[in-house]
């Protein structure tokens, strides 16, 4: 199974100012032409380590999910929350041509920790054997920064200013997120019961 992000968070729609506002930094600082890539990147490293700790994506975007085959043949759990949207199925045959799947055929059930794909008839269409399944979908809680639930926002604005606070640090501090990170994004970690089971 591998994940990839078709598409990226439009600078638009990254809270620069209010990071900026976050760090109290003087207006002298927006004379810095560098400074605003630097901070640009930190949000983005702050948003994907904190998407990767709660499998959600916080602004929405497409992504691609590729398998060799379903892990269940009636339903396919997604490897991100929230799911707006299956955007396509394809079935790729073992000489890597793909073609797509009726979309009467797949339904999107939305779940907010476990979204997945079921079929709508007794299975889900499987590949030949020795070929694939390529699966677009867009997941993200909205297209702009305003509509991510607010803790979310919070623990990337703490997590982005601890990174730009500790810029020049040589790898002595501590591995893992701070604590006031890990407590606003608590409610939203998927716990795993069932042995990583479908459900």
């Amino acid at each position: 199974m591998r994940l990839t992000e078709e598409t990226v968070v439009p600078v638009a729609s990254l809270p620069l100012d209010a990071l900026k506002e976050h760090l109290r930094l003087g207006s002298g600082f927006a004379l810095a032409a560098d400074q605003d890539a630097l901070l640009e990147s930190h949000l983005r490293a702050a948003i994907a380590a904190i998407e990767g700790r709660v499998a959600k994506a916080l602004v929405r975007r497409r992504f691609l999910l590729e398998m060799e085959v379903w892990r269940d043949a009636d339903a396919q759990a997604l490897p991100l929350a929230p799911v707006t949207s299956l955007v396509s199925v394809e079935l790729v045959s073992p000489a890597g041509v793909a073609s797509a799947v009726n979309p009467a055929r797949y339904r999107l059930i939305q779940d907010q920790h476990r979204p997945r794909v079921a079929g709508t008839g007794a299975a889900l269409p499987e590949p030949a054997t020795g070929g694939g399944i390529r699966l677009l979908f867009e997941a993200g809680f909205s297209a702009t920064w305003a509509g991510v639930p607010a803790d979310l926002q919070q623990a990337v604005m703490l997590l982005a200013a601890e990174y730009y606070e500790f810029r020049h640090d040589p790898g002595t501090r501590g591995a893992g997120l701070p604590g006031a990170v890990e407590s606003l994004i608590g409610r939203w970690r998927l716990i795993r019961v069932l042995g990583g089971g479908r459900r």
